[in-house]
């Protein structure tokens, strides 16, 4: 029986614990892709021993193929490019819609031709401090190595970094490793309960921030990363950076205005708050005496979340979800 990490966005770090503590791991990625292939370059699997594998490089069916080369992989020390292509007929049966074609490298950790054990850790240890990191392999000569923006200057791996978005240059595949996806929560409200849950689906670090005891309670959010501290506080020491949402939901003026008035000046992505038009207005009139101006107070998201007539608390957080991730993936969000 295969086991299935939740969590997709960790698949270095599972395939080193793998390498390490459990017989050895492969790992595979998607390094380019043709018509309707369901996973984006980028996209990884870490195969380890005994059927066991973590995260996708497909729909389903391949994954079974990359498994089986994956064991050869391991077992000779040399990496693969595979291309799985197929018709509009054969499509759903392996997993790629409509004719779509996916090209995976499949790399051992710790041979000669393979992934260094090194390198891996490395690679790891940039992702732990949050450094946007970008993996290189020739796909030819099997040359590698890691561009990290504060210590080398290409303004090709860099716009890859900012779009975020892994692909080939000529025999090179470039693997770009971006920090994970942040969400702050303020107000431990029935509709957080959905929404951190929705957002750690979806990929996101999510921390929850509310000074009120009767709210912030790990029997109503269990498992959660819960803070105590009032926003002005918990937000600066959390340090939001451009790949950070701020959605603030107590409908408590003093929580909510302090926790804008920290996210205002950051660099984060998304800043969205609970209430309506009405309690928006009253929140800009409270804002603008605070000394923010116009432009700051427009990229404040109110009444909060894309309008899909939500009623309940999850649907509500659905809606929060998907603003969110148009205000992420579309340039003018």
């Amino acid at each position: 029986m295969s086991e299935l990490i939740s969590r997709h966005d960790n698949i270095p770090e599972t395939a080193l614990d793998w390498h390490k503590n459990h017989g050895g791991a492969v790992l595979a990625t998607v390094v380019k892709t043709w018509g309707s292939a369901p996973r984006p370059a980028g996209s990884q699997l870490a195969i380890g021993t005994a059927g066991r594998m973590a995260g996708s490089v497909s729909g389903g069916c391949v994954e079974g193929a990359v498994v089986a080369q994956a064991v050869d992989v391991q077992q000779d020390g040399k990496p693969r490019l595979l291309e799985f292509g197929v018709s509009d007929d054969e499509a759903f049966s392996v997993g790629l819609a409509c004719g779509g074609k996916i090209s995976v490298l499949v790399e051992p950790i710790g041979a000669p031709l393979g992934i260094s054990l090194k390198m891996l850790e490395r690679l790891v240890e940039f992702r732990a401090s949050r450094t946007p990191v970008t993996y290189c392999v020739n796909v030819v000569t099997w040359e590698r190595q890691i561009f990290v923006p504060e210590e080398d200057s290409n303004l090709s791996l860099m716009q890859r970094l900012t779009a975020d978005r892994s692909g080939m240059e000529g025999n090179w595949f470039m693997a770009v490793y971006n920090p994970p996806l942040r969400m702050i929560v303020v107000g431990g409200v029935h509709i957080a309960q959905p929404l951190m849950h929705m957002a750690r689906l979806v990929g996101y670090d999510a921390v929850l921030v509310d000074p009120r005891s009767a709210f912030a309670t790990d029997d109503r959010f269990p498992g959660e990363v819960v803070l105590t501290e009032w926003p002005d506080e918990a937000i600066p020491e959390l340090g939001p950076d451009s790949r950070t949402a701020i959605v603030t939901l107590s409908h408590d003026a003093k929580i909510d205005d302090a926790a804008i008035l920290a996210a205002i000046p950051t660099d984060a992505f998304y800043i969205g708050c609970l209430g309506s038009t009405r309690t928006h207005k009253k929140r800009c009139e409270r804002l603008q005496q605070e000394g923010v101006d116009e432009a700051q107070i427009a990229r404040i998201k109110a009444p909060v979340g894309l309008d899909i007539k939500a009623r309940t608390p999850a649907e509500i957080a659905v809606a929060i979800i998907a603003q969110v991730t148009k205000s992420l993936r579309c340039v003018k969000g």
